[in-house]
């Protein structure tokens, strides 16, 4: 898993050169269609790894009358919030030449 802690996607949304981005593949579409797949990869991981830090958290009460704040929980919840989206993640690693992607074979050869 990635350390997407230490990014320099930006934060707040951007507009990006069309040029670059499409650079790699010459595909507009299809550099979309890999920064999407990725940011859900993105996604994915944060998500994961904050259920994983929330749970540590987690009480098993049924009682409603003992809910009460846990100030770490809310910095964890906050911390997570304050990262850049998954979108911008992607992007700046599609822009770093940081993401793998591969054309599967088109041909039709194997179709006897």
């Amino acid at each position: 898993m990635k350390d997407y802690k230490n990014t320099e996607a930006p934060e707040s949304t951007i507009t990006f050169d069309k040029v670059k981005i499409e650079e790699p593949t010459h595909n507009i579409y299809k550099a979309i269609s890999i920064m999407s797949k990725r940011a859900a990869q993105v996604n994915e991981d944060l998500k994961s790894e904050l259920i994983d830090k929330l749970e540590e958290f987690a009480t098993f009460n049924d009682s409603l009358e003992e809910v009460f704040e846990n100030k770490e929980q809310i910095e964890v919840s906050r911390f997570y919030e304050r990262l850049p989206k998954p979108t911008s993640i992607a992007v700046e690693e599609w822009l770093k030449g940081e993401i793998y992607y591969r054309t599967p074979d088109t041909s039709n050869d194997n179709l006897d």
